[in-house]
């Protein structure tokens, strides 16, 4: 059984004039109401997409973060629409997080609300980032009944633990393509113990996938190596009714400055939990 609970942080939302809680007129009469106005820029039907545009490249120019400036390019067209000379406050977009709580298999995190479930995965749950298609995380479970973990050190240091973490990573990621290889090292490895006494170890890894252009040439010169994707890897473990449990982020490097501190408070919000029974 699984709970999705909101945090404490949910999004912020605009603040409407109290005028605005009376019902819209139906759309003829707001049709007839603007024929006989006088020609105001503000409401062109091409206003909001233009001054959205026009946002967006401001955006573009202060590297405002993408999900910040979808939230208020996507506020600002709603606003647009009920006349942007009225005196509306504008909230700053907060992503916010909620709390997925699986009580079955005793695990419980907190993932950026705006994230999307994926399921049929392979993972016990996915969720992942509904615009950047590749930032995801997932948690991966031993089976029962055949691991006896009792501790996470059972793994041994946080530095053999990054190894077999980096290892299991390099295996899914095999593949038969001509001409394909992956580099990879390991960033960091640490432990810590969180505020339910137990001990957690977080590991980070960096792997680039590299493949050739034309991997059927006959001459080397006609095989030249591309980089696919280059990404930021990092998993939390944990171990509880003698399972082991592993958090995995994932996030291209290009973003990952960006995204950083969301995803460490995911990873910090990580919790293993006792099932009974």
């Amino acid at each position: 059984m699984a709970i999705i609970l909101d945090s404490l942080l949910p999004l912020s939302r605009p603040t409407l004039p109290a005028r605005l809680s009376t019902p819209f007129p139906p759309p003829a009469s707001r049709l007839c109401t603007r024929r006989n106005q006088s020609v105001n820029h503000f409401h062109t039907p091409y206003f909001p997409t233009m001054f959205a545009s026009l946002l967006y490249n401001q955006f573009q120019a202060f590297s405002i973060p993408r999900r910040n400036a979808m939230a208020l390019i996507l506020s600002t067209y709603i606003f647009s629409e009920v006349g942007l000379h009225d005196n509306i406050a504008f909230a700053e977009p907060s992503v916010g997080f909620r709390e997925y709580i699986d009580t079955f298999d005793g695990y419980s995190l907190k993932y950026p609300q705006n994230w999307i479930q994926v399921r049929g995965a392979g993972a016990d749950i996915f969720f992942r980032d509904p615009y950047v298609l590749d930032e995801n995380l997932s948690v991966e479970l031993s089976s029962p009944s055949s691991s006896r973990y009792k501790t996470v050190e059972d793994l041994g240091p946080p530095e053999e633990a990054g190894k077999k973490v980096l290892k299991q990573y390099l295996t899914e990621f095999m593949s038969t393509r001509l001409g394909v290889r992956r580099e990879s090292n390991i960033l960091s490895t640490s432990s810590r113990v969180a505020d339910d006494g137990k001990l957690y170890y977080q590991v980070e890894v960096n792997i680039k996938s590299y493949a050739n252009t034309n991997e059927l040439a006959v001459m080397p010169q006609d095989r030249v190596p591309r980089l696919e994707w280059n990404r930021r890897y990092l998993s939390v473990l944990g171990v509880e009714n003698n399972r082991l449990y592993e958090l995995r982020l994932q996030t291209p490097e290009s973003v990952f400055v960006e995204e950083e501190n969301d995803l460490r408070q995911v990873m910090d919000s990580f919790r293993v939990n006792k099932v009974a029974g």
